[in-house]
């Protein structure tokens, strides 16, 4: 049985700060030259990075098979999660 001591305890670490880092968000650029969210990573940013498709399903990465083509920020910023994230794998 828990006592008060143990529950705060619990609620300390489970409200702390998260230990593990979130995936990136990929990012495309529109007609304008504008930067917009992208529903994935494409399969060329992914091999460009040095990332197969199913690391990706394991790190929690959204793969877009239907995007054409590889956007360099995104390929440096899988880079340095992979980078990050290589402790754990």
């Amino acid at each position: 049985m828990w006592s008060r001591k143990d529950w705060a305890d619990f609620f300390v670490i489970v409200q702390g700060p998260r230990r593990s880092q979130r995936p990136p968000r990929p990012l495309d650029t529109s007609a304008r030259n504008r930067l917009v969210p992208a529903e994935g990573y494409s399969l060329a940013e992914l091999d460009d990075a040095g990332i197969s498709v199913e690391l990706a399903e394991l790190l929690g990465l959204p793969v877009d098979a239907g995007r054409v083509g590889s956007y360099s920020p995104n390929v440096s910023t899988l880079r340095e999660y992979l980078r990050a994230t290589r402790s754990r794998f």
